[in-house]
């Protein structure tokens, strides 16, 4: 007799609920958008989007806070991308938001846009009337991302409360929102880095070459490796050296630390995290390396 194996993968059942997830978005919002960066937690989600809504195009538009100081090995796998499947691409640009007054720039050695990104985002939900946005935070990053969820609602200011959160039982989700309001979408909740990658190699995804291991300019400040660049300000007590990096995760340079790797296949890079007791942020961001307090309160602020 013929034996059918009729069980479910983790990758299928988290697959599954992140493309119920966009469909019901897809329905019940009138200007959803994705945040998609070209890293590959929303390279994931376009793939989603991809597998969602085929054979029909992906009926929302990309958006990329571009902080002007990325990777451009991102920024070029973000346009071919977005070109490639024929997908409108919103970019919403800190250095406009400085010269229009709407921020003011930090200075000195650790000045970095990211912080900045809050207002530029606001303003571009606003000026183009999302009311829903998709992003790629998942819920392993670190514990106030573990304390949102699904929908997370955000009021007129772009505000989150989590003592204020809607439930969502039995992955039924409260859309109701007044106009001026808008709800983030975290289709990836429920998925580690680890599964990440493993979706990354079952489906083949093309990303961007940073996130393999390469010989780089870098220098440390503490405990990071950050890169030789232009816009990243260093102290003469930071000396310049090679290594061989690569990065866990991408965002503004002056912010995002490289890890020593010779990780230079999915495998090998898969390999790696399985052992790895650092989360990406943790190892990676500066910015996320104050405590969780602070980090709610950015959340709070309307920082994705």
């Amino acid at each position: 007799m013929l034996q059918r194996d009729y069980t479910t993968s983790q990758l299928d059942v988290l697959e599954a609920e992140a493309i119920h997830i966009m469909r019901e978005v897809a329905a019940e919002f009138e200007r959803p958008c994705l945040l998609f960066s070209g890293g590959k937690d929303s390279i994931v989600m376009l793939r989603i989007a991809e597998k969602a809504f085929w054979p029909a195009p992906i009926p929302f538009p990309l958006m990329h806070v571009d902080t002007g100081h990325n990777f451009d090995e991102v920024i070029e796998f973000r346009d071919r991308r977005s070109t490639e499947l024929g997908a409108r691409l919103v970019v919403a640009s800190v250095q406009l938001s400085i010269d229009q007054g709407r921020v003011v720039e930090e200075t000195g050695r650790r000045a970095s846009r990211n912080r900045l990104q809050t207002t530029t985002l606001l303003d571009a939900i606003e000026e183009h009337e999302f009311d829903a946005v998709f992003g790629g935070a998942r819920r392993d990053e670190e514990k106030a991302r573990a304390k949102e969820r699904v929908f997370s609602f955000r009021d007129d200011f772009g505000q989150w409360d989590p003592k204020n959160q809607r439930p969502e039982l039995w992955n039924l989700y409260n859309a109701r929102i007044r106009k001026g309001e808008h709800i983030r979408v975290f289709p990836l909740s429920n998925w580690t880095e680890l599964d990440i990658w493993d979706y990354i190699r079952r489906e083949g995804i093309e990303i961007p070459s940073i996130y393999f291991a390469h010989t780089r300019k870098v220098f440390e400040r503490d405990g990071m490796l950050l890169p030789d660049s232009d816009v990243v300000q260093r102290g003469d007590d930071e000396p310049l050296f090679e290594a061989e990096v690569r990065y866990r995760t991408v965002g503004d340079m002056t912010c995002t630390g490289a890890v020593q790797s010779t990780a230079a296949t999915v495998e090998e890079i898969i390999e790696e995290i399985a052992v790895t007791r650092i989360t990406e942020r943790g190892a990676t961001r500066a910015d996320d390396r104050s405590s969780e307090a602070a980090m709610e309160d950015r959340k709070r602020e309307g920082y994705f």
